[in-house]
Formats: structure tokens, sequence, C-alpha cells
């Protein structure tokens, strides 16, 4: 009777020992599933990219290593393209234009150059035969550029210039010269540089460059800001000047003055009112010299005549009191040359 009673404890005892191991193993098997499914109902995703996170990187059908994926770089890849390390400065936009090129001289010295590549040449339908057009024809051949007639009202609708000649080309822009090279010294050659203040106008500038050209001026200035780059109506006005003329465009041109008086050349600038004249510049015309002109009207702005080392005028005997920007650059640029 005893043993019967122990052997019914004991089945009972087996009987809770299987059934405890029996909830247990049911809930282990439930905790395995719930977390399972909380791994991969709620959060696949999060389980195959903390695969890809851990020890086991994924493979390719190869058996190689397949490269790890960031969503964010490739977003940003995406919409502005790489992204800068830290501490890198992202180079300045160029921005002295001078893509379409317009007027048959102004084509012509463009091809003659070929400091940039030209894309294509535009030809009125209707253009007379001469001597520049041929040579414009003859020269696009050698260097095979397509030249294209088209119809006169499309080429004049594309033009951006009063009077484009029945010519249009596309090239690359300009390049811009560093201001350092600019500043550089040469053997048996002092710089000659001139800085433009304010010169808002296209055909000013143009004839300004033009005018530099004749006189061998070794680079031009323009400020960034509140002044005229080159657009196609500049490039028709420098008849060619701006393949042979180096440009350097600056943020502030008060800042690139000082830079320029640093490597030792004078700042010469150009004002009505300066009581000394052009003409008295003698032996320093010379030297390094950077002559800075102003617009019509205002002239020179007050932080761009204070950088000024001497500030000269050129005499009226008339009755007006100033000289377009563009003929007073031809004097002034002339009498530099006269001296060298």
């Amino acid at each position: 009777m005893a043993r019967r009673q122990v052997g019914g404890s004991g089945r009972t005892a087996r009987s809770a020992s299987a059934g405890r191991a029996s909830t247990g193993g049911r809930a282990a098997g439930g905790a395995g599933r719930t977390g399972g499914a909380g791994a991969g109902g709620t959060g696949a995703g999060r389980g195959r990219a903390g695969q890809r996170d851990g020890s086991q990187p994924p493979r390719s059908r190869q058996g190689k290593l397949a490269p790890a994926k960031t969503g964010f770089a490739s977003r940003g890849a995406a919409r502005t393209g790489r992204i800068a390390a830290p501490g890198e400065r992202k180079p300045a936009p160029k921005i002295l234009g001078g893509e379409q090129v317009e007027g048959r001289q102004a084509v012509r010295e463009l091809l003659i150059a070929g400091t940039r590549r030209v894309r294509e040449i535009w030809v009125a339908g209707d253009l007379d035969a001469n001597e520049v057009v041929d040579d414009i024809r003859e020269i696009a051949r050698h260097q095979r550029v397509q030249v294209q007639e088209v119809n006169r009202k499309r080429l004049e609708a594309q033009a951006r210039s009063e009077a484009p000649q029945g010519i249009v080309a596309f090239a690359a822009p300009l390049p811009e010269a560093p201001l350092d090279q600019l500043v550089a010294r040469r053997p048996g050659k002092a710089p000659f540089l001139v800085a433009v203040d304010g010169v808002t106008d296209p055909g000013n500038l143009g004839a300004l460059l033009r005018c530099c050209d004749g006189a061998g001026v070794g680079g031009v200035v323009i400020p960034r800001h509140r002044a005229v780059h080159v657009t196609p109506t500049v490039a028709k006005s420098a008849a060619g000047a701006i393949e042979h003329v180096p440009m350097c465009v600056v943020g502030g041109l008060p800042a690139a003055l000082a830079t320029i008086k640093q490597a030792g050349i004078w700042i010469v600038g150009l004002d009505d009112d300066a009581e000394r004249s052009l003409f008295e510049l003698g032996d320093l015309a010379a030297e390094g010299i950077c002559l800075v002109l102003g617009a019509e009207g205002p002239g020179l702005s007050r932080l761009v005549r204070e950088r000024c080392d001497l500030v000269v005028s050129i005499p009226m005997r008339g009755r007006l009191s100033s000289l377009n920007v563009s003929a007073a650059a031809a004097l002034a640029t002339y009498e530099v040359a006269r001296h060298r």
C-alpha cells in the first residue's frame, strides 16, 4: 500500500515535471516564435540589415562579399553629387562667360587662338561670301568644327548682340587666370595690369579689352559683383581680344588690389578730381603697375581709391569733364606702353 502511494507519488511527480517541461518548452517555443515574429514581422528589414552590419556580411551569387550600402550617402550623391570631406572647400564656379561669340572678327580670332573648344558655328544661309567668312570656314574645316547654315531669323533670335553679322559660335567658357599668375614677375618684363571698378556696360568692357590687347597689358582684373563679365556683346566689341588677354575674376576688388600691392606692383587709379596728370607718371610707368579705371559717373569707389598708391587724371581741355572709360583706358594703357 505504501509502495503504491510512493509509485503514485512518483507518477505524479513525473507528470508534474513533464508538465513543467512541456509548459516550459511551449513557452520557450512561443518566445522563440514571438522573437522571430518580432524580428521578422515588425522589422524583417532591420533583422537583415543587422546581419549586414554584424559579423556575417551578405554575399553575392558568386560568393564574393557584396559592398555595404549606405542609404544616406547614395541619396545625397543623387541630389548634390559627391559629398565633400570635412574641411574640403569646393572650387568657385566659373562665371567669366564667353560661351557664345558673335561677329565675324571675334569668331575668326576664337578659332585662330585655339585656347578653348568650339562646339559649333552657325552661319546665316543668305550670308554673302567674303574673305573673313571664307577664313572661318577653312579654319573650322581643319579643326573639325561643324559649320551649320541656318535661317537668318533663327540665327538672329539666338543672337544676344545687336549685329551678329550672320555668324554665331558656341564654345567652352573662357578660362579664368588666377591672380597669383598675373602678379608673377618674369625676367625682363615688369607686370602690367588693368583693374576695372564697377564697369557695367558691355560695349565699354569690350572696347577696353581691345585697347588692353593692343597696349600689351598682361591681365585684366574684374570684380565678381556689380560688374559686367564676358557677354556676347563684350565678345563682339572686343573683336577677339578676349581670346588673348588673361582675365581674373575676384570676389572683392579692394582685397585683390591689396594682394597686388604686396607683390610690389604700383596701384595707380584714374579719377577726374586728381591733381596729378597721367602724363606725369614718368619712370613709374616702366615698373610693375596696375591701372584702375572706374565707371562713368561714380568713378572709383571709396575703398578702391584708398588702396591706390597714386591717383591721376587725364587733362581735359574742352567743356566736358571726363572721357568714356574705354577711351580713358586707351590713353592710359598706351601712355604706360610708351615708357616701356
